[in-house]
């Protein structure tokens, strides 16, 4: 479906096959994500780490099956933001654009920080806000030359990923077969003596950030070569890939941690329990290698797809009047929006190196990026829900109802059950977005969106009715 529809021209070039979205969506989630945040993960799930992942997984296979739903319907960049605004209404886009900005804005500088913290601990003579600094910059350079070199580079940094976790893999079950660690169990799954829903989805509210990223391939529907089927496949296949190896690597992990009730009990202040278990599993070097492959793949990797994210969704926002209009510049020559690329590298080294000097600055940056994620997640399920309301209630009443409605379900029961600073940060953040809606409104400028026209019409502005 041609974006034209939808009062746009297509300016952004059609680079993205369904291989290198999935390559995209591998890399965003990161294939050894849980080797940065293992040990709050473990301690928040009561040692079930595991099934943490898997119920997690279970949650966002529902929540990209709402997203196939909507992306086929209106196929452009923006996602949720642009799903909300004409499902429901502008205003209602408007807010969600809000808490997705929480987590896409945050994602890069989060990385960079956790990235930093990893080479740290490699260079102690570097302090974490150069590494940040370093990070942020060399992503930009390589997000302003083009997708093309994205796509190459995404390729590049998978095969690295993926190659780190076979080598641990491998290393790790020899060593659990050798007596090692913990032997054969399936305790990371299931442990009756101390499982409940509450410590699970806890552990899950933890373990969400591993999996942001699918999400993201919404926002390159304008780069798909084949639009929207493509997106809604991608989803799904990168998904299932990385829960499997998600929930391989935390299982064998997790038998191999040298004193499990400790870090339940103290947690992992300085993030080196995947390592600590990996030195177990074959010595020094392979802790050093996991911990060197986590700072390329969340400071580098990672970080460069998330930026590209978050300025496509800056872009959408712009060009619809709700955010400054040099936000939504393309660059002629190399097809990206060079200026939102530019300003969310720009907000990522100045929040990013207030960060580097607190020290929860880790924390409070997951607690945001979750919650921003999760908001916006409930929020695209009402979407299918409304707008197969409005629409005539055409489709599958499973897919357009059953399952948005399980999927907000475990959504609402994971933000119940996550860290009280999580809560009130997203809280906050949310209450800032309706005073800035409020502001609009008062002043004149209600949020408005291209209007879906019919074949032979000229493409209409939506505004909202207060």
């Amino acid at each position: 479906m041609s974006i034209d529809r939808f009062g746009y021209q297509q300016q952004l070039r059609r680079e993205l096959r369904i291989r290198d979205l999935i390559a995209y969506g591998l890399v965003f989630m990161v294939v050894i994500a849980p080797f940065g945040i293992f040990g709050s993960v473990f301690q928040a799930s009561g040692g079930m780490i595991a099934l943490a992942y898997v119920v997690g997984a279970a949650a966002m296979i529902l929540t990209a099956s709402s997203y196939g739903v909507m992306v086929a319907k209106y196929p452009v960049a923006g996602s949720v933001y642009g799903y909300a605004g004409r499902a429901i209404g502008p205003a209602v886009g408007f807010l969600t654009g809000w808490a997705i900005l929480l987590d896409y804005v945050c994602i890069p500088l989060l990385l960079s920080l956790v990235a930093g913290a990893s080479m740290a601990s490699i260079v102690p003579s570097v302090p974490i806000w150069a590494w940040l600094i370093i990070f942020v910059l060399a992503n930009t350079v390589m997000n302003v030359f083009g997708i093309k070199t994205t796509k190459l580079l995404n390729w590049i940094f998978l095969a690295a990923e993926l190659v780190v976790l076979v080598i641990f893999l491998v290393y790790g079950l020899k060593a659990i077969a050798d007596g090692k660690g913990h032997g054969f169990s399936l305790d990371p799954f299931y442990n009756g003596t101390s499982f409940t829903w509450s410590l699970i989805l806890g552990g899950v509210s933890v373990g969400m950030l591993s999996y942001l990223g699918f999400d993201a391939l919404g926002l390159l529907a304008e780069d798909a070569a084949d639009g929207a089927r493509t997106v809604r496949s991608a989803m799904y296949l990168s998904l299932l890939v990385v829960a499997a190896l998600f929930v391989a690597q935390t299982w064998v992990a997790a038998l191999l941690v040298p004193d499990p009730a400790g870090l339940i009990a103290n947690g992992d202040p300085d993030g080196t329990a995947f390592y600590d278990a990996a030195e177990v599993a074959g010595g020094p070097w392979l802790g050093t290698l996991t911990a060197l492959a986590t700072a390329l793949a969340w400071g580098v990797a990672n970080n460069m797809v998330a930026q590209v994210a978050t300025s496509r969704l800056l872009m959408a926002m712009s060009r619809d009047k709700q955010l400054p209009a040099f936000l939504s510049r393309v660059s002629l020559s190399r097809s990206v929006p060079t200026n939102a690329i530019l300003a969310t590298a720009a907000i990522s080294l100045g929040i990013g190196l207030w960060m580097a000097n607190r020290d929860d600055g880790i924390t409070l940056m997951s607690a945001m990026v979750n919650f921003g994620a999760m908001i916006a997640f409930i929020v695209l399920h009402v979407c299918v829900i409304w707008d197969w309301a409005k629409n005539g209630r055409t489709g599958g009443l499973g897919r357009n109802v059953i399952v948005p409605l399980l999927g907000a379900g475990i959504l609402v029961a994971v933000i119940f059950h996550a860290q009280l600073l999580a809560q009130k940060v997203g809280l906050i953040w949310l209450g800032l977005g309706v005073i800035v809606l409020i502001v609009l409104l008062s002043t004149g400028r209600k949020p408005a969106l291209p209007e879906v026209p019919a074949d032979d019409e000229t493409p209409k502005v939506v505004t909202e009715n207060v």
